[in-house]
C-alpha cells in the first residue's frame, strides 16, 4: 500500500466494487462530473463497471482509497493513460460523498504524485477537471499543479456545456512533502 498522511492507496479488492458502484456510479450527477460520458445503469456485479480492474492493462494503475485510521474504503484513484514513451500520465480521483471535505482528496493526489514521479519515473502528470469542481482544483493546486489552459465548453454536463480546466505538474516542480 502507498501511504500519505491521511489516506492509503491499495489494490482494488472485489468487495470494493459494489461500494464504489453504489457511491460513485449510481449517483448520476457525480458520475457525469467525473467520467465525461453519458451515465447509464450498470447491473450490480457486471464486469462492465468502471471499477472492475483489468490487471493486464499497463496504461492504467487503479487504486482504492482507504482511510489510514481504520482502513475504511473512501474512494477510487488512478493514473490513467500512462505513456511510458513520453513519461506522462493523467490523474483521476473520486471520493465517496461521506469522505468529501476532510482533506482526503489533496492527500490522495499527493500519493498519486509520489507514485507517478518516484515509483514510475514519470516526467509529467496532468489533471483535467470541470471548471466548477472547486474541490479538485484546490487539491491540484495545493499539490503544485499549474493551470495550463481552459478548454471552453468542452464537457457536456447534465444538459449544458461546461469549461474544462487543464492542470499540469512536472517532476522537477514536484515537492514530495506536498507543498507547492
Amino acid at each position: 500500500m502507498l501511504r500519505g498522511g491521511k489516506v492509503g492507496l491499495r489494490a482494488r479488492h472485489e468487495d470494493d466494487i459494489p461500494v464504489l458502484q453504489a457511491g460513485l456510479h449510481d449517483d448520476v450527477v457525480t458520475y457525469s462530473q467525473a467520467e465525461g460520458a453519458p451515465w447509464r445503469p450498470i447491473t450490480p456485479g457486471s464486469k462492465a463497471s468502471q471499477f472492475v480492474v483489468d490487471d493486464s492493462d499497463q496504461r492504467n494503475a487503479c487504486f482504492s482509497v482507504v482511510e489510514l485510521e481504520g482502513g475504511a474504503l473512501i474512494g477510487a484513484a488512478e493514473l490513467w493513460k500512462i505513456d511510458t514513451h513520453n513519461r506522462s500520465a493523467h490523474i483521476g480521483l473520486a471520493l465517496l460523498p461521506s469522505a468529501r471535505g476532510k482533506g482526503y482528496g489533496a492527500d490522495a493526489v499527493a500519493v498519486l504524485c509520489h507514485y507517478g514521479f518516484a515509483v514510475r519515473g514519470l516526467r509529467r502528470l496532468q489533471i483535467e477537471t470541470l471548471s466548477d469542481n472547486a474541490a479538485m482544483l484546490h487539491c491540484a493546486e495545493r499539490n503544485g499543479f499549474v493551470r495550463e489552459g481552459v478548454l471552453r465548453s468542452a464537457a457536456w454536463m447534465m444538459g449544458g456545456f461546461v469549461d474544462e480546466v487543464l492542470l499540469g505538474l512536472l517532476a522537477e516542480e514536484w515537492q514530495p512533502d506536498g507543498t507547492p
